[in-house]
């Protein structure tokens, strides 16, 4: 029998336990659209029969093999980055074997995610490429665990030098001319894991090393360097990194983090009993400690913030669904995912002073993704949905709230069931995304505003099931609605949210 989940001390004499308030927008502290990124592993059927499904695919649209319904998917969320080619592949890939005549290229064999052999088809011009058919910035992960350092130098030459140079001679020979002068780069990814099983004092190391010749003395190209960072709450990782890397050679830190129960018993996508939600969203709550404590970390090596803290691994993560290979990490998306999402996403943008990417992972058919695929059928998760929905903060002003929030327990436990983020725009709008977690209570909430409105409409997404998604059979079940549960009296705002539902305010 499924446990009960209540809500403790809110009642009609308790209406007040939910109270959102808006400071004054923080014109020095912007909502990086880079929060908003995404990951593209070569994992499951993420690239290939995913983003990829090659030149000569007579049955499904495409551009140079990319799927347009893909691309045209991921322009509605405007994506501001992409990560490839991993994840513990990028620390098995030599870029070099995914340039040239693809008939000549060698096969590479997936040690991490099904043994499965690949052709190498899919290389850096077809992912940069990509990029640029998506209008997103490229984020390339460099193979430090089994690469060298000249690799990683030799690629930075050949995507971004402008001049002669043997690297951007070669580019000039597999036939791209200029190059797409890439920004963001991973230094390694998982140095503590998969990336090498290295000390946070090792690493710190073996990264100056690498990081020294990305760049010339003074980084003129605008090199992003982005550290191996934490997994989850290794606060030692952070604060090693921090104290033995010169900050001139450091752009960014990562860390990542899954709203997962159990390594060993992840629990079903679809058919998950209250409990296992309970603790799913336990562990996306989680979020808020790590980003505060690293964070913290950072802030004392780092006063000025000059070094961005990189989420560049989030998402919920469960057993696969049955029947599929288990390497290939291929899971169903629910309104437990559409949770996941607008919870992260508040504390992302409500920590902009330090967060300024992340990463969801990932894109298509593997882990948390916002696309499914089955051959020339495609459908949008209720996580694409949230993604949608919050593209309004990007690039806006941070506008700081504070959250009092009823509870939502169980077995003695308790999470905040409402979680609120908030931004103004260049355009002067402001908007605020509000949460419930509550599977079975809607939230009353009061928001102070802070100053008069005139005007106030909204979007909801929510469902009938809390274990509702989106199948290729019903591709609608779950999707984006017209909201009207919100009253305004200039200054104050009270906002009635369903269970489990996600709610997205422009106020004029």
């Amino acid at each position: 029998m499924a446990a009960a989940i209540t809500v403790v001390g809110f009642s009609a004499a308790a209406q007040e336990a939910n109270l959102v308030k808006l400071s004054p927008a923080r014109s020095d502290v912007q909502i990086s659209r880079h929060i908003y990124g995404h990951f593209a592993e070569h994992l499951g059927r993420c690239i290939y029969d995913g983003f990829y499904v090659g030149e000569g695919n007579a049955e499904i649209p495409h551009t140079d093999g990319v799927r347009n319904d893909v691309v045209e998917a991921l322009k509605q969320l405007s994506i501001p980055n992409l990560r490839w080619p991993g994840g513990c592949f990028a620390d098995t890939y030599h870029w070099k074997d995914g340039i040239g005549p693809k008939d000549q290229r060698p096969t590479i064999v997936n040690t991490w995610w099904g043994g499965v052999t690949e052709d190498n088809s899919f290389g850096t011009h077809d992912f940069l490429n990509m990029c640029e058919l998506l209008g997103t910035e490229p984020y390339l992960a460099g193979n430090v665990a089994s690469g060298e350092v000249q690799e990683l130098a030799d690629w930075v030459q050949y995507v971004n030098h402008a001049g002669r140079s043997p690297m951007a001679d070669l580019r000039q020979k597999n036939g791209r001319e200029e190059p797409w002068k890439v920004k963001y780069w991973g230094v390694g990814n998982e140095a503590w894991g998969c990336g090498g099983n290295m000390t946070p004092e090792y690493y710190a190391d073996v990264y100056r090393r690498y990081a020294t010749f990305m760049s010339d003395w003074n980084n003129s190209g605008g090199v992003f360097r982005i550290a191996s960072g934490a997994n989850s709450s290794d606060y030692h990782w952070t604060e090693t990194l921090m104290k033995n890397i010169p900050h001139l050679l450091l752009e960014g830190v990562a860390l990542h983090h899954y709203a997962v129960i159990d390594w060993s018993n992840k629990g079903p996508s679809t058919t998950y009993s209250d409990k296992q939600y309970f603790q799913t969203m336990k562990s996306a709550w989680k979020m808020e400690e790590l980003v505060t404590r690293h964070t913290a970390i950072m802030d004392k090596y780092d006063p000025e913030k000059n070094v961005a803290l990189v989420v560049d691994e989030w998402g919920g993560w469960y057993d696969v669904e049955p029947g599929t290979n288990p390497g290939f990490l291929y899971q169903q998306n629910t309104m437990r995912d559409a949770m996941i999402a607008g919870v992260t996403l508040n504390i992302f943008n409500n920590h902009a002073e330090r967060v300024r990417m992340a990463n969801l992972a990932q894109t298509i058919n593997v882990l948390q993704a916002v696309i499914l695929t089955d051959g020339d059928k495609m459908v949008l998760t209720p996580t694409f949905h949230v993604m949608e929905m919050y593209k309004v903060h990007q690039d806006a002003a941070l506008i700081p709230v504070s959250v009092q929030s009823a509870n939502l327990t169980m077995d003695g436990e308790e999470l905040p069931a409402v979680s609120a983020s908030a931004s103004a725009d260049s355009l002067g709008n402001t908007h605020v995304s509000l949460v419930n977690i509550h599977p079975t209570d809607k939230q009353e909430i009061r928001v102070d505003l802070g100053k008069a409105y005139r005007s106030v409409e909204g979007r909801l997404l929510t469902a009938g099931d809390l274990r509702a998604y989106n199948s290729f059979d019903a591709p609608e079940t779950v999707v984006p609605t017209g909201y009207q549960g919100a009253r305004l009296r200039e200054n104050q705002l009270t906002v009635s949210l369903p269970p489990f539902s996600v709610v997205v305010l422009k106020l004029r």
